[in-house]
């Protein structure tokens, strides 16, 4: 039934879901993907809405209450309103969240808000539009600005996500955080990853989370930590007489695994325990075959009763050694 807790072997409460419904964007940010993109699954072999949300359904009655829907980007797959409505009417699921990048999100927001959906993140990695265009490869800064817009007019709350790219958009950090004076969202600064695709990655990571707050710190000398909340990927700040905060997302150095409580759902139906392990079983593959409702929840428990420590223990843990490379949108963003 609802509010039943869910923990792994580590004592970890799994209560949020991220769920990744399509593989496929309209962009083609560098750092997520090659410039050619990548090869798409095919779409019979997508988890239809009716797999989604009967997983749903069961999720929440293991305790799963919060949901976030990525992508790829989510809103290019074709009736994905339709959904979403499905969702908001599972009981149980008391926060449904989405991750976009808002290039074809302003015209819904409208409904976003009348559903219920309770937080958007929105994927925005420079306010320069040139430099926007050489990290994303597309002209359209101006309508993710205009889903910006109107997350804000109708009340939605927005949290802002930006990945820090060496060479790439540094300069965008300070103008980052000063929509937090003007506006009350979240602007959240996030270590590279090496979800890119590519299979090629630094040695290094010369912006990690401690160089951002260096650099934030000797900008605001007065910006000052604030209580994350429970399960927070994000250590939190606030700058007097701002509106927003700010946060520093540890992705690639990994420092909140020891309270992580989230699972993630691939397109194509693998369950991930966490973001660095190469996927637990396929879900799809086992209520195509007929599984019951009890042989699904049986099966999940049995995965997390075998998760691994961290995110490099995953790493380690992965087929045949191979360090992680995959692209994010085939992951969940």
């Amino acid at each position: 039934m609802p509010g039943e807790k869910l923990y792994d072997n580590h004592g970890r409460q799994i209560n949020y879901v991220r769920l990744a419904v399509t593989d496929r964007c309209n962009l083609r940010c560098f750092y997520c993907m090659p410039e050619e993109g990548i090869k798409y699954v095919p779409r019979e072999e997508l988890l239809t809405y009716e797999e989604m949300l009967r997983l749903m359904q069961l999720l929440a009655g293991m305790g799963i209450d919060k949901l976030r829907i990525t992508g790829g980007e989510p809103f290019v797959r074709r009736d994905m309103m339709d959904f979403l409505r499905g969702l908001s009417r599972i009981e149980g699921l008391n926060r449904i969240n989405i991750t976009t990048n808002g290039t074809v999100t302003a015209p819904l927001v409208p409904e976003l808000k009348s559903m219920g959906i309770h937080t958007v993140n929105l994927s925005l990695d420079a306010l320069d539009p040139q430099r926007f265009f050489q990290i994303t490869r597309r002209d359209a800064f101006a309508q993710v600005w205009e889903t910006f817009e109107a997350l804000l007019e109708h009340g939605i709350h927005t949290k802002v996500n930006a990945v820090v790219m060496a060479g790439k958009n540094t300069d965008d950090i300070i103008p980052m955080v000063e929509l937090t004076r003007r506006y009350p969202v979240s602007v959240r600064f996030i270590e590279e990853m090496p979800f890119n695709g590519a299979g090629n990655h630094y040695s290094v990571l010369e912006w990690n989370h401690l160089r951002i707050l260096e650099h934030l710190k000797a900008h605001y000398p007065d910006i000052a930590k604030i209580p994350d909340p429970p399960f927070s990927t994000s250590h939190n700040y606030h700058i007097p007489g701002f509106q927003g905060t700010v946060g520093i997302i540890a992705a690639y150095s990994r420092t909140f695994c020891g309270t992580c409580n989230r699972i993630r759902i691939t397109p194509k139906g693998m369950l991930k325990t966490c973001l660095y392990d190469d996927g637990v079983f396929n879900i799809r593959d086992i209520m195509r075959a007929g599984a019951s409702d009890d042989q699904l929840r049986d099966t999940f428990l049995q995965a997390l009763g075998n998760r691994a420590k961290d995110g490099w223990e995953a790493e380690k843990k992965r087929t045949f050694g191979t360090p992680a490379s995959e692209s994010m949108a085939t992951i969940g963003g």
